[in-house]
């Protein structure tokens, strides 16, 4: 037991009402991480979005110095300047005149520098990345785009972007193929006449689909390896917490001898040490029912004998009539009355004595003033048979410990009481104090018959009931060195039983922390 007891307040916060197992919480903490790498997926639409706004911005620059190139060459050149510059451009390009007919295609007797792919014609793998860029898409809120058409009639009323740069002004549009990429188109002025810029950002889509691939790879390889370490913790924190859990329940139960809390002796960590605390403290707990079990039982047997005798005198009593006899049935009666008294006494003073002191502040306190004081009692009321008390006194305020005064003051008093009724007439029993390194010692020494090695153990077990023989039947209850046992160890000390000086008579040596 500490020094010092602790504070009856409670110190510990009210735990959260969780409803849930701790499995979904582990696996829920391993996936949130998770979840940060499947939205940088999501984040690659808007990294394609930026790339598309780039593309677009440099198609409307390319569309305006194509124009103002164009415009210083004759009309009959533009043609041959559109497929020119098309090639060099790797686009589309097309000029419209003032009355919106088209006048020059790059794509007229050479290569089309994009294609427009039927989806139907394409694997699944490509039908499955598309699908997924209608969901991120749908994420992300993205702009809804016109489907790219080629006009039955080419002219510039099919094209908006067209009309405003007939109107000057330098104008782009984004549309979307049939096999989703998008399609850029930018027109600038030309003179009267208008120049488009058309250009796919296949390229962009290709490299948006291939890092989300890997991304989605690398998701599920470490998807796959959080849900096995979350089944790994859970398998080594869960499962044993709910093995104790049963076991701390059936105890609860009042089931305690069937049931063997687990205590994972392999295990070094938090749950190893929470398993062994609970086994430890089942095991104590069954030593304590043990104890009230038996001490019950011997309470029982104690109380036992002097009633049957009491019993015995009253029933004897009627039938007396003879003065002297009734006069000695009545000294009976007395007497084990005041057996019984003293052992309900001491009966209560053992049974609270663990919560008095669980629950005691422990002062500093001067063993050897304490001992002293009890002494000069015992001489001014005397002591039986003519036994004397001398006590060996330390030096002052050296024997300082931590404890209950009136505890200690009771092991000192049964200590002596204990002496004394086993002292012969005119035996001195000797008290002595002393501090030892960081130790505070009391001995009470006696020069009766001593204590037999087999049965220095005994002494201090409840109702033990070697007397001395000319003790008076029952003055003792047999509590009185179980009692001093109990304070003693409260106290962190020790209690050892030896012989005295010389082979003789009975040592008793308390040993406690000092202060």
């Amino acid at each position: 037991m500490a020094s010092v007891t602790a504070s009856t307040k409670p110190e510990e916060t009210p735990p959260r009402r969780w409803r849930t197992s701790l499995v979904p919480r582990i696996l829920a903490v391993n996936v949130f991480a998770i979840l940060a790498l499947a939205l940088s997926i999501i984040y690659l639409d808007s990294f394609r979005e930026r790339l598309i706004d780039q593309r677009r911005a440099e198609l409307r620059k390319q569309a305006a110095l194509i124009g103002d190139a164009m415009a210083a060459a004759p009309q009959t050149r533009w043609p041959a300047l559109a497929a020119r510059y098309g090639r060099t451009a790797d686009t589309r390009l097309r000029v419209y005149g003032a009355n919106g007919a088209l006048l020059a295609d790059s794509w007229r007797g050479t290569t089309p520098t994009f294609e427009l792919v039927d989806p139907a014609s394409e694997p699944f793998k490509r039908d499955a990345a598309r699908a997924l860029d209608i969901v991120i898409e749908g994420f992300g809120k993205a702009e809804k785009l016109d489907d790219y058409v080629e006009p039955a009639r080419d002219t510039a009323v099919a094209w908006p972007e067209v009309g405003a740069a007939l109107g000057g002004r330098i104008s782009d549009r984004l549309r979307r193929a049939p096999d989703r990429t998008v399609i850029v188109s930018a027109a600038a002025p030309l003179g009267p006449a208008a120049l488009q810029l058309t250009v796919d950002t296949r390229d962009i889509t290709k490299l948006v689909r291939r890092e989300r691939g890997t991304l989605g790879m690398v998701f599920l390889g470490v998807l796959a390896v959080s849900l096995f370490f979350s089944n790994f913790l859970a398998d080594t924190i869960v499962r044993p917490l709910r093995l104790l859990a049963v076991s701390a329940q059936r105890v609860r139960l009042g089931r305690a001898r069937e049931v063997t809390v687990p205590r994972f002796i392999d295990r070094r960590d938090e749950i190893g040490q929470l398993a062994r605390a609970v086994s430890d403290m089942t095991l104590a707990l069954r030593a304590r029912i043990d104890a009230t079990e038996a001490f019950a039982a011997d309470v029982a047997h104690e109380l036992k004998n002097p009633l049957a005798s009491l019993r015995s005198a009253v029933d004897s009593l009627e039938l007396v009539r003879t003065v002297a006899l009734r006069q000695k049935l009545l000294t009976v009666i007395r007497d084990d009355v005041g057996r019984i008294d003293r052992l309900i006494t001491d009966i209560a003073d053992a049974s609270r004595l663990d919560a008095e002191l669980s629950r005691t502040r422990y002062e500093r306190i001067d063993l050897g003033d304490l001992a002293g004081a009890l002494v000069r009692a015992y001489d001014t009321s005397g002591c039986p048979r003519g036994v004397e008390l001398a006590y060996a006194r330390p030096e002052g305020a050296t024997a300082m410990v931590l404890g209950e005064g009136d505890r200690l003051a009771q092991v000192v008093r049964n200590l002596v009481d204990n002496a004394i009724s086993f002292s012969p007439a005119g035996g001195i029993v000797v008290v002595t104090v002393v501090h030892a390194g960081e130790r505070v010692v009391l001995r009470v020494d006696d020069n009766g018959p001593g204590i037999p090695p087999e049965n220095r153990e005994d002494i201090f077990r409840r109702f033990y009931s070697e007397r001395p023989e000319a003790e008076e039947f029952g003055r003792h209850s047999g509590l009185g060195l179980a009692i001093v046992r109990t304070i003693v160890e409260a106290h962190d000390g020790t209690i050892e039983v030896s012989d005295g000086d010389g082979g003789t008579g009975a040592r008793f040596v308390v040993s406690l922390p000092a202060a």
